[in-house]
């Protein structure tokens, strides 16, 4: 045995406990997924599905989410609002347990609530640490109820606090209303940015209403001079929702598929709702929600419907006649090409993995949407053979492009063979190994491309000149996205394979930037990049390694004894910033595009991780992102002109 020494010892005095609400402080990323704009906007929907639990288990019909002028944000509901009476164990008053304590609710129990969004019991409380201040209000039983918590000095702990109570719950005055109010600061100590978004919030108000017909919510914005105030409702549901997916899209049944079913296995309700709609598409969109909470990473109710609607459909092709030879069917991916549906389900104790809710694991969950899609669409399928014959044609269509791209695929591969040697004078490859640090560098034009290639850092940058515009890969059918040169280079470089075949691990690089001019035709060559790779690699994006490069507008400069003086300005408020600090006799060079700098500019400006600007491109709501590509790259002119029309501006 060696001899025990003090160096590197670890005894129970290296033991830390954290108190109250610190983990949250300490960690803030485990609870709301990051500290960014995605986790700012986590808090509004913490305090906000607390309120939508009320109205979907029948206690209100209302919800308001209002941005103050201070950046604090207000949300108020018409439910029961928090119990105020004191606890007989903790001596603590409701509404200060659910603010104070993590894992403090009613949800815990199948009593109070059926099904909810919020089953942590953590919610309120997160918010509340990661505020500088919140207060409560809740209107009951005649009387409003106000208390008010600071990240302050806890006297108990002798030390600062965050969601300190710094009043005691009072009584203020006399009320009919009933219902609660929450006012929160987000703490500019924690976050990087505290400015919410309207359009975020926009989004998400307005897939609640289609989620919760016949439910009342409003949006208003004090931040400007002149308040905005938007109001939320759907009278038929779901076939407003797909309607509004659709827009851009031509379906090629008018009425969309809708259908519902309940029931309870070990006391646990499960209720789901499902509609679909195909279109001429070439690609499918599933949104799918758990009590009410998108679940982006999906789990077992969409993985349980996708299977008992390709069941479905596959039985029904047999009767109908309609698979010919033998081995020839097809597969669901087949079957939900050009396909967009929701799926919804309600359960009691849904299961997630981790606190913000993105994917359900409830194996209840994948048996019920299973049996409730293969019924319901056998049933559907009976009364709808035509339509159905049309779809399951379609489906087989799929199935023979499929095989054929898996050839052309594997002559790739046979051509290609491992690692980047075919790639040789397409692309500068760097000399790191180590991909945690590495960029992969898409360039607009070949001449920017040679200017790229001199200019980066070798070590860890990757240059891919590309020629122009790729394809609208919107519109064009999966064999020639997949015959495109330009994309196989591409494809090749990232190594993370496409659609079913991605895998992240494979990523060669830890970022893939794009860099194009800053003038129309390089917002459109982003869009377009942008539009394969959602399409094609969407986890490249949701897994945050996409990035914009931002190139200047404008090189401000002044030719002095020692030499020249030079400012970049990115936008033209920058100009003028850029104009006053270089003075009297200042010269300006406007960029027409990144062909124009030499590359010790491009690096400066645009390379150089110390000064260059870059933006990660998100997909902060999975359905708006949808509709978005959808809207600007479709077919359908209209809803694309009055796009433009309103934001003409932008």
């Amino acid at each position: 045995m060696n001899k025990e020494t003090t160096k590197g010892s670890y005894d129970v005095t290296d033991l830390t406990s954290l108190e109250k609400l610190e983990p949250v402080r300490i960690r803030p990323g485990m609870y709301i997924g990051s500290t960014g704009s995605k986790g700012l906007h986590h808090c509004i929907w913490e305090i906000l599905d607390n309120a939508i639990d009320e109205i979907t288990n029948g206690y209100g019909d209302k919800a308001i989410v209002i941005l103050n002028k201070d950046k604090s944000v207000t949300i108020i509901d018409n439910g029961r609002g928090i119990p105020t009476g004191i606890h007989p164990i903790k001596k603590k008053s409701g509404v200060e347990m659910v603010f104070t304590e993590l894992h403090t609710g009613g949800k815990f129990n199948n009593k109070n609530y059926k099904t909810s969004g919020g089953l942590h019991g953590v919610g309120a409380a997160v918010v509340n640490a990661l505020s500088k201040w919140l207060e409560v209000e809740v209107y009951q039983s005649g009387n409003v109820y106000k208390q008010r918590f600071e990240h302050a000095f806890d006297k108990e702990l002798g030390k600062l606090m965050p969601g300190t109570p710094v009043t005691s719950l009072e009584t203020v005055r006399k009320t009919s209303e009933r219902g609660t109010k929450v006012t929160f600061m987000p703490d500019s100590k924690v976050f990087s940015s505290t400015d919410f978004k309207f359009d975020v919030i926009d989004e998400r108000l307005q897939e609640l209403a289609f989620q919760n017909k016949g439910i009342r919510l409003e949006l208003i914005d004090n931040r400007k001079e002149e308040p905005i105030k938007k109001e939320y409702f759907s009278e038929r549901g779901l076939l407003d929702f797909i309607e509004y997916l659709n827009e851009s899209k031509t379906p090629i049944h008018e009425t969309p598929i809708l259908f519902e079913g309940e029931r309870i296995v070990d006391n646990i309700n499960l209720y789901g709702e499902i509609c679909i709609q195909f279109t001429d598409s070439t690609t499918e969109y599933i949104a799918s929600y758990v009590n009410n909470i998108p679940t982006t990473e999906a789990g077992t109710h969409e993985t349980g419907f996708k299977t008992g609607m390709t069941r479905a459909f596959k039985e029904w092709a047999k009767k109908l006649e309609l698979i010919k030879e033998k081995g020839k069917e097809f597969e669901g991916d087949d079957l939900r090409e050009g396909m967009t549906a929701i799926v919804r389900i309600k359960i009691t104790n849904p299961v997630f993995e981790g606190q913000t809710k993105t994917k359900l694991g409830n194996n209840e969950a994948y048996t019920m949407m299973n049996d409730l899609a293969y019924t319901k669409l056998s049933e559907w399928i009976e009364d709808n053979k035509e339509l159905a014959t049309t779809i399951i044609n379609n489906a087989l269509e799929a199935a023979a492009r499929r095989e054929k791209i898996k050839k052309i695929n594997e002559a790739e591969k046979k051509k290609i063979g491992k690692g980047t040697a075919p790639l040789a004078g397409k692309i500068a490859v760097c000399t790191m190994k180590d991909k945690s640090f590495t960029e992969f560098i898409v360039v607009e034009g070949d001449s920017a491309g040679g200017s790229a290639k001199q200019a980066r850092d070798r070590r860890f940058q990757t240059i891919m000149p590309s020629k122009g515009k790729i394809m609208n890969t919107e519109k064009q059918k999966l064999e020639n996205v997949l015959a495109s040169e330009e994309l196989k280079i591409f494809n090749t470089a990232v190594g993370t394979g496409t659609l079913d075949n991605y895998r992240d691990e494979d990523l060669k690089y830890d970022k893939i930037i794009i860099m194009s001019d800053a003038d129309v035709d390089g917002y459109h060559i982003r869009t377009l990049w942008m539009t394969y790779i959602y399409r094609y690699m969407k986890p490249l994006i949701a897994n945050g390694h996409l990035y914009i490069a931002q190139p200047p507008l404008y090189k401000v400069y002044k030719n002095t004894k020692n030499g020249e003086i030079a400012k970049y300005a990115y936008s033209d408020e920058d100009l003028e910033i850029a104009k006053k600090e270089i003075g009297k006799g200042a010269l300006i060079q406007r960029y027409k595009g990144l062909g124009e700098m030499n590359p010790d500019q491009l690096w400066e400006t645009t390379l150089n991780p110390e000064t260059r600007t870059l933006y990660q491109v998100t997909i902060d709501d999975a359905a708006k992102a949808e509709k978005m590509v959808s809207l600007l790259m479709g077919d359908v002119v209209e809803p694309r002109k009055n796009y433009m029309y309103k934001y003409a501006e932008f």
